[in-house]
């Protein structure tokens, strides 16, 4: 076969090259950054290029040839390890395809069942397939405002937002980021997202009506990187702000803020960032703290000022700005910048690693986790362009183009989408800055006659260009790219050596980066590049083609200034563009383009009009295009000419502006307490008038709860509840209740001072350390007992009212009434108890003794928890779709069916649907239930219990671990005095648990029950999130007294 020709020479020079490749080391990893190999190289080309069939045949042959000699042995061996690998890659691509087609059909069974609960008759508007008004300069103007094309229209606009005084975050942790001397390029984590927010946070604080800018990152103290990136804060310059100093105070500004996480002295990839996102969490959400009262002293009145939004990028930071917006009850924005489920796509396609070995380099199952939840919490989703819309984010569970359009169209009617949300994705595309732009000519593109008239030298990277060519004064095509195999330089470089009039009238630079040597650079680039000087030499194109070894990123623009001189054109040829930067760049610099029509260049096309697209696979457009443009020459001016005009919609100030229009379409959230915060001081001591004015603020916060919650079957607890009374009865029981509990301390008051803590609600804010109970795998009993063996450990430190204590888990406030009073332990030892999985929380009545009957539980709900975690809850809606996925599990039995998962209406509440479920074994794992509500548009967090018998659907951002948190903003108690105790497993939110501020001791033992199969079904493995190799996480065999108090003094809350 014509094949095995080609395959046999690919074989010969595998064996030229040297030893047969190693399968150990054949991982993606090492070919991205390891050295060129050959062998490798011409493994690929055959696994890639060639049929299975072919393959087989080869090996055959080679196998009938059989010979004594050593060549004729590696050829056999080889041959069948190279067909073994493109096996393997067939089978990886069935694989993957049969999955696809599934998730095709769980997307559209979704998008039914979503429909068929949104009952009413479609309108014009939610009919069709395609989202509409996405892109900011799109075809459609509807909602679109007036551009910012002048001085003046910027001052006008700036008048109205002069009042606002806004306090925006933006988030960004991996990489190493600083204002100025940005090094883009040291590292694949510092490129151009560095560069792109730093830009924003500078710009933004450059608008009228934005306060303050902080982009928070992380904090790196490492000796392999500059001692500027271990500075706390790092104010940036902002930039043509002279029209708005009036509006400047003392904070106000744009700043990078570094939060320490992680390891202190180690500069570490994003992949390994993971395990400490939780502490990052906790630790911006105390700078937020701190900054929203210092700006409440300055501009607000003394009221706090609570930022506007929180603008995550990249997934890492999208999950943290999820669980600051969800404990700060702040709007959540989302850029995604690179997206981890088309990453996962591109390399499933080449077939060389299986999913799980994809997941063991990039940790991406964690990273698809992190962009779900973003698309969960968010209001907004920033992208670039159409395509990201169409083609990446579609990808995702929780967004469909089709289903977003319905739901908006509904809104927009004020029709109900009984519980369902979709983000809203808005097309804005990166600014720039071009103030610093110099053009050699005048619009007309006549550049030649100022080139005399010119003083000044020529910057030295023209020269390094110019020594490659021949004829220097040639229009320059330059194309600016790294030696990637996608950026299609290759294709570019045969379009320009095959077209005779285009190599006799233009000269081509390529500027692939900074290299010293081939052999140094990764086997990927290092292949490409051999390939463009093979291809130079073949077309004999010396003199006609630039490839400098170096130039640095201050060169860049000089470089744009050569190609516009000579009157070149700038292409971008690659497969795919998710944006194309740097087409917006040379269209600054006045130069025409030439770029795929893949992507991002389509929507910069339709805004500049300044050039001509193509298929990056037809060499022949390419060619077509490129002489049309240079021999052109008004084409030429009149594409420069529209360039230059428009490129103003690409800058700073235009992007930001859009920016804040978008975010003030927001439905504004902040934290808001029932109760006033006057009079409260963070204090060691307690006077008798704070106890009463806590009561009275108490009074108007928190309801006490009369039942818990939904009546309880006797089944259940020791103790039978009375049924629920008249909503009157209800609102007049609570009215004495409050009226017994304010003379109640009135009396305490006139006691010794001594026992006033008692009375004292709540009194976290005053508590030096707060141990955390929240131990899932063990018995009722044996919690009795680890809540006794910690109180015991703690004995003197509670006694004086040192220590606070909380019990968190998944059980009712009913069930946990139970358990106290079969363990003798008094409902007020504690200090808070957080619920149902995480949905309430409940505060110990001061009182108990006073409960006017004995079916009223003594605790007060804290309602002000709950307006925090409301944000997207489907209620009632949600509910129903719950119960009829639940009718569907069924185990059958004979001629029957049994239902193993039932609704408990008992232990379920407002913010907690809970469930029985009979058979663990026979229910969907946490991951495909997730799934199966964002598919329907359904936001809410799903847990199973320890045992798997309990599930809990709750709202998105609530959790135990959001619990604490919520503490820490309303009452002041400081995570970093917090201390965890947990089991050797838990429930499904476990992890959230383990890591942050606060310390963890984990117990063990055999009184750990053993965890349901359940939770092994993870979407990531659990050491991808958890580092317990820390100093913060302390192991206790047993749980006896003795050993938690040694814990406790490994973490130095306790002397020996």
């Amino acid at each position: 076969m014509a094949g095995n020709d080609w395959i046999n020479s690919y074989l010969e020079a595998i064996l030229d090259a040297g030893p047969v490749i190693d399968a150990s080391k054949s991982s993606l990893l090492l070919r991205e950054r390891g050295r060129f190999s050959p062998t490798r190289y011409f493994v690929e080309e055959v696994i890639t290029g060639y049929d299975e069939t072919d393959l087989y045949k080869t090996w055959v042959r080679a196998a009938a040839m059989r010979s004594p000699q050593e060549r004729n042995t590696r050829l056999e061996n080889m041959c069948w390890r190279i067909w073994n690998l493109a096996r393997k890659k067939k089978q990886i691509e069935g694989e993957e395809a049969l999955r696809m087609s599934k998730r095709r059909l769980e997307r559209e069974r979704g998008r039914r069942d979503a429909t068929a609960d949104m009952s009413e008759d479609l309108s014009e508007g939610e009919k069709g397939e395609i989202v509409s008004d996405l892109s900011t300069h799109g075809d459609s103007t509807r909602g679109r405002l007036p551009r910012i094309s002048s001085v003046d229209a910027m001052e006008a606009w700036s008048n109205q937002l002069k009042d606002k005084k806004l306090y925006i975050v933006l988030i960004s942790i991996h990489g190493l980021i600083r204002g100025e001397n940005m090094e883009l390029g040291r590292d694949s984590d510092t490129g151009g997202q560095v560069k792109y927010v730093v830009e924003l946070a500078r710009a933004l604080g450059s608008m009228p009506g934005v306060y303050r800018v902080d982009l928070l990152t992380r904090q790196i103290s490492a000796p392999d990187v500059d001692w500027s990136y271990g500075e706390p804060t790092d104010m940036l310059t902002l930039r043509n702000a002279e029209n708005f100093m009036h509006e400047m105070g003392e904070s106000s500004g744009a700043y990078i803020v570094r939060i320490p996480f992680g390891p202190k002295d180690k500069y570490i990839p994003k992949e390994l960032l993971w395990p400490h996102i939780q502490e990052f969490v906790d630790g911006a959400l105390v700078h937020i703290m701190q900054m929203s009262k210092v700006l409440g002293e300055q501009i607000g009145g003394g009221q706090p000022v609570w930022p506007v939004a929180i603008h995550g990028h990249y997934a890492d930071a999208g999950d943290s700005a999820a669980l600051l917006s969800g404990a700060l009850n702040v709007p959540m924005l989302f850029t995604g910048h690179s997206l981890g489920r088309d990453k996962l796509e591109q390399l499933l396609k080449q077939g060389r690693q299986t999913r799980e070995e994809i997941n063991m380099i990039y940790k991406i199952m964690r990273r698809i986790e992190a962009e779900e939840l973003a698309l969960d919490a968010s209001e907004i989703v920033i992208t670039s362009t159409r395509q990201e819309i169409e083609q990446q984010w579609q990808l995702y569970d929780g967004f469909d183009a089709i289903l977003e359009r319905k739901l908006r169209a509904r809104i927009k009617r004020g029709v109900s989408c009984y519980g369902r949300f979709m983000p809203r994705m808005v097309i804005i595309p990166p600014g720039m800055e071009f103030n610093h732009v110099v053009h050699d000519g005048d619009m007309d593109g006549e550049v030649e006659g100022s080139e005399d008239n010119s003083s000044s030298p020529d910057p030295p990277i023209w020269s390094e260009i110019m020594r490659f060519f021949t004829n220097p004064r040639k229009p320059m095509i330059l194309a600016l790219a790294r030696p990637d195999p996608k950026k299609n330089i290759t294709t570019l470089v045969k379009a320009f050596g095959e077209c005779r009039p285009l190599r006799e009238l233009a000269n081509l630079t390529l500027i692939m980066g900074n290299r010293e040597a081939i052999d140094e650079m990764s086997s990927t680039n290092a292949a490409l590049l051999t390939s463009v000087l093979k291809l130079i030499d073949k077309y004999d194109l010396y003199g006609q083609v630039a490839y400098p070894k170096h130039h640095k990123q201050s060169d860049v623009p000089d470089i744009y200034r050569l190609a516009a001189k000579t009157k070149g054109v700038f292409i971008n040829p690659a497969f795919i563009e998710p944006f194309g930067l740097t087409l917006i760049e040379a269209a600054a610099y006045g130069l025409p383009i030439v770029a795929t029509k893949n992507g991002g260049p389509v929507d910069i096309h339709r805004v500049l009009d300044n050039g001509l697209l193509v298929d990056p696979h037809d060499q022949q457009a390419i060619a077509d295009a490129l002489y049309k443009l240079v021999s052109d020459k008004q084409l030429w001016a009149r594409c420069r000419q529209n360039g230059l005009k428009n490129i103003h919609l690409f800058s700073w100030p235009e992007h930001c502006k859009t920016y804040l229009s978008r975010l003030a379409t927001c439905r504004p959230r902040h934290p808001q307490w029932k109760r006033s915060e006057d009079g409260i001081e963070e204090s060691e001591s307690d006077s008798p008038g704070d106890s009463l004015r806590d009561i009275q603020d108490i009074s108007l916060n928190l309801k006490l709860s009369l039942d818990g919650e939904k009546a309880e079957d006797s089944g259940t607890l020791d103790s039978i509840l009375e049924s629920e009374e008249s909503a009157v009865n209800e609102k007049s029981r609570v009215e004495r209740i409050v009226s017994k509990l304010s003379k109640s301390v009135i009396r305490a008051t006139q006691k010794d001072a001594s026992s006033e803590n008692s009375s004292k609600l709540p009194i976290l804010r005053r508590r030096k350390h707060i141990f955390v109970i929240a131990a899932d795998s063990v018995s009722n009993a044996d919690l009795v007992g680890i809540i006794k063996s910690i109180f015991e450990a703690a004995h003197k430190d509670r006694t004086s009212g040192s220590f606070g204590f909380i019990l968190s888990t998944s059980l009712t406030i009913s069930e946990i009434h139970s358990i106290l009073i079969s363990g003798g332990i008094p409902a007020t030892d504690f200090d808070a108890f957080i619920c149902n999985s995480g949905s309430d929380l409940y505060y110990p009545s001061p009182n108990s003794d006073e409960m006017l009957s004995s079916s009223e539980l003594p605790f007060a709900i804290d309602e002000d928890y709950h307006s925090q975690i409301e944000y997207r809850w489907g209620g009632e809606g949600l509910r129903k779709t719950l119960v009829r996925w639940a009718a569907s599990v069924v185990e059958k039995k004979g001629e029957g069916e049994e239902q193993i998962v039932i609704e408990d209406e008992q232990r379920s509440s407002t913010f907690c649907h809970a469930f029985k479920v009979k058979n663990p074994a026979l229910v969907p794992p946490v991951k495909e239930l997730r799934k199966m509500m964002r598919i329907q548009a359904l936001r809410c967090h799903v847990l199973y219990s320890h045992d798997g018998t309990k599930l809990h659907v709750i709202p998105v951002l609530a959790s135990r671990s959001q619990a604490l948190r919520y503490l820490y903003v309303r009452w002041g108690a400081e995570l970093s005095n917090m201390v965890v105790f947990v089991g050797e497993s838990g429930d499904t939110d476990y992890e959230g648990l383990l890591r942050g501020l606060h310390k963890t001791i984990i117990l063990k033992g055999a009184f750990n029950l053993a965890p349901s199969q359940l939770h092994a079904a993870r979407s990531y493995p659990l050491q991808d999130v958890v580092e317990f190799d820390s100093p913060t996480v302390v192991q206790c065999e047993g749980c006896s007294t003795n050993g938690i108090q040694l814990a406790l003094s490994q973490l130095g809350l306790l002397k020996e």
